[in-house]
């Protein structure tokens, strides 16, 4: 479990699955050969398929591998919290800004390549998403109680949430105009308006 839900070290994927991370984010998946992939991993075809059965083997443990970070640093997050809905709230949101800005590509091939999973795969995604889910829509529903959010709809109001922190992996740019805490800060506000924050 991540302590820190701050910080960020390496990710989770060996050296094969980064370099597969790296082409699937240039390519996309279906643009995307095993011959490709052995190749920025600097492994022959065979030696690629020792470690994974396939192509959608590598989506899937890359896939696997981000949401779990994600939702590590979620509960992480909500346990550093103040224990109220407007704190658990609060990093919630934090967490997953954090994380769509240090985890780009991987955040990026999680939620395009979705329309390319297998069955199983995207269940099993979707099984991880909707716990994320869970997470923000109690704080949401908690905050209508004890009347910290004004919101008829905590369900949409999470999914609304959420997807404002899923594009920043579309958009920020270490570079860019705009500091770490600059988005976070920004974010929050965009967050706590759309439930209704007092």
């Amino acid at each position: 479990m991540t302590t820190d839900w701050r910080s960020f070290g390496p990710d989770m994927l060996t050296p094969a699955l980064r370099a597969a991370l790296g082409v699937f984010v240039r390519e996309g998946y279906h643009g995307t050969s095993i011959r490709s992939i052995a190749g920025a991993a600097g492994l022959s075809v065979p030696g690629l398929y020792h470690h994974h059965r396939s192509k959608q083997a590598i989506l899937d443990a890359i896939v696997t591998a981000t949401m779990t970070e994600m939702l590590a640093h979620s509960h992480a997050a909500e346990d550093d919290s103040d224990g109220t809905a407007r704190g658990r709230f609060d990093n919630l949101v934090e967490a997953l800004v954090r994380f769509h800005m240090e985890r780009r590509d991987h955040a990026f091939l999680a939620s395009t390549e979705m329309r390319s999973m297998d069955p199983q795969v995207l269940a099993r995604h979707i099984a991880q998403r909707d716990e994320q889910q869970r997470l923000l829509e109690a704080a949401i529903s908690d905050g209508v109680a004890d009347g910290s959010f004004v919101s008829a709809y905590p369900a949409d109001a999470a999914r609304a949430v959420s997807s404002l922190c899923v594009s920043i992996a579309t958009w920020y740019r270490p570079d860019g105009p705009l500091t770490e805490d600059e988005v976070i800060e920004r974010h929050l506000d965009f967050a706590r308006r759309i439930v209704g924050a007092a």
